[in-house]
Parts: C-alpha cells; sequence; structure tokens
C-alpha cells in the first residue's frame, strides 16, 4: 500500500484468521457445518444450527442480494469526512447468511431491496483486505 489507511481496521483473531487470509487473497470464504452442512457469517466456535463443533471453510460464490440499507451522512469516524454521504448494506447471501458492508460504485437513487450484488476486494493495508459489495448489472 502506498498510502496510509487511517480507517478502524477488523482485529485478526484465531476464529476470524481464515477469512482474513482469504479475502487477501480476493476469495470469499465462510464457514460451513460439517455436519448440518449451513454456512454461517461471523465466524465462530460452533454451529448456531446444530452446535456441532466440526467446520470448515469453504469459498462460496460472494454473489447475494440487499435485504436493506442506511446512507450515513454524519461523520462517525473522522476519517470517514470525505466519503459521506456512502451506503452501507445489509446482503443475504446465496448460502443463507446476511453479511453487512459498503456498497461501492452505486448512486444512491438507485439502491432497493433485492438488487443482486457482488462482492469485490478492496486492499486497504499490508495485511487487511476488506469485502465490499457492487451491484450487479
Amino acid at each position: 500500500m502506498t498510502e496510509t489507511y487511517n480507517k478502524p481496521v477488523p482485529q485478526i483473531t484465531k476464529i476470524n484468521r481464515p477469512y482474513w487470509e482469504a479475502a487477501k487473497q480476493h476469495k470469499f470464504m465462510l464457514q460451513r457445518c460439517k455436519m448440518c452442512g449451513s454456512y454461517r457469517y461471523n465466524p465462530g466456535e460452533s454451529c448456531p444450527s446444530c452446535l456441532s463443533e466440526e467446520l470448515e471453510w469453504v469459498e462460496v460464490s460472494g454473489q447475494g442480494t440487499i435485504y436493506s440499507w442506511t446512507v450515513f451522512h454524519h461523520v462517525y469516524h473522522p476519517a470517514f469526512k470525505d466519503e459521506v454521504p456512502y451506503v452501507v448494506v445489509s446482503v443475504e447471501l446465496e448460502e443463507g447468511p446476511m453479511i453487512n458492508s459498503r456498497l461501492v460504485d452505486y448512486k444512491i437513487e438507485d439502491i432497493k431491496i433485492g438488487l443482486p450484488v457482488m462482492v469485490t476486494f478492496q486492499d486497504v493495508t499490508d495485511e487487511i483486505t476488506l469485502p465490499m459489495f457492487r451491484v450487479i448489472v
């Protein structure tokens, strides 16, 4: 990275490290339960559906639909002052889980529930790549 990234970054832990390592390679991965097959996000130590601790990391489509969204007009952190207004979406992934993230390359007036989206990646530091979403046209 050539410029300093001054926004908050996620904390990498033992549990979520595979997610962030995959994102660094521009791959979108989720945990899947080996017992019941359900996917989960946020990463955890057991399946919320059947409570099994037999989880694996699998690459998924990165596609979903906008379930909800909000437009941030207020600057809650000084590092975002040049980016307002910006949109944060709740995406229902094809595999089932919901994820909240930024929506990029959009017109606010064109956003609506049900729009198909695809993950895209923004390399922000040498260690962190952020998954974001863009509308599929």
